[in-house]
């Protein structure tokens, strides 16, 4: 996987406990158009602490034209952003 670490707008679902999933994200494309992926599936969710910062990191699975990536969503605990992290 190549790390690409891009903000994304991000629509997720939370629970009673407050964890989000990611439902489907917004991303600029080269040619400054915008792209909405689905997340098809979440294979695993981890936390991780990254210079002192916490984040969920999300590994999710996806079609993108016909064709399945795996690639990794992080949500940010303290400053509740979502950046494309891989792909």
């Amino acid at each position: 996987m190549k790390v690409v670490a891009k903000p994304i707008d991000m629509i997720a679902k939370f629970n009673k406990e407050g964890v989000p999933t990611p439902v489907k994200f917004k991303i600029a494309a080269e040619d400054q158009s915008e792209v909405t992926i689905k997340v098809d599936r979440v294979i695993t969710r981890h936390l991780e602490k990254l210079a002192g910062n916490k984040m969920l990191v999300f590994r999710c699975q996806s079609a993108f034209n016909g064709i399945d990536k795996v690639f990794e969503l992080k949500y940010g605990l303290e400053t509740c952003k979502w950046m494309l992290f891989k792909i």
